[in-house]
């Protein structure tokens, strides 16, 4: 590997271990074996490379399960599914989630990797349509993302909450597809209520 490719590995280990605000430079350099410099020179910054790993980590932990997901794609079958390999793999992913709550929890502190990470969630809630829904990512529009990518990303991140908070109490897979089975079939019983018409994915 290049230094740029060592140096995003070493990141994503920084990352891991560490967090985003405890990661210096100088860690990422220790665990990369590349040189100092080189951060400024491949990435910019130090900030828009832990961006870059954070990503890098998200995508590789999504395709740890993508492909044991089965299920018709939108059916509480395939909703489970999904859950099913989110909970497989909490405890690895537990410190990238503890990391991104701590991006944002700091508020008023790191504005450039927040507005980096906010600029990528587009494409975080393209991956969770397209796992929950089946739809491939490149048919999937900008409604679905404002929409069903919105929700199911709302779902992921209180989710994390749970589990980051407590363990022991945090939802089951079984209990998640049972709750959003009564939730539907409650609002199948009222009736619409004037939302925005749904986008496919929905």
């Amino acid at each position: 590997m290049g230094h740029r490719e060592d140096l995003l590995e070493g990141a994503k280990k920084c990352l891991v271990e560490k967090g985003f605000v405890r990661t210096t430079a100088r860690d990422i350099v220790k665990a990369s074996g590349a040189n100092l410099a080189s951060i400024g020179y491949h990435y910019g910054s130090k900030d828009a490379l832990l961006t870059q790993a954070f990503i890098a980590v998200i995508e590789e932990w999504g395709d740890k399960f993508t492909d044991g997901v089965t299920g018709e794609g939108g059916s509480l079958e395939r909703f489970r599914s999904v859950w099913d390999g989110v909970h497989a793999g909490h405890e690895e992913s537990g410190p990238v989630w503890a990391a991104s709550m701590e991006i944002a929890l700091t508020r008023e502190g790191l504005p450039e990797l927040r507005a980096m990470l906010a600029a990528s969630q587009g494409e975080g809630r393209k991956g969770l349509v397209s796992m929950f829904t089946g739809v491939p990512e490149e048919e999937l529009g900008e409604e679905d993302l404002r929409t069903a990518g919105a929700f199911y990303q709302a779902l992921l991140n209180g989710f994390m909450m749970q589990w980051l908070f407590d363990p022991a109490s945090a939802a089951t897979p079984a209990e998640l597809t049972e709750g959003m089975r009564r939730a539907v079939e409650l609002m199948v019983k009222t009736g619409p209520a004037g939302a925005a018409g749904a986008g496919r994915a929905e």
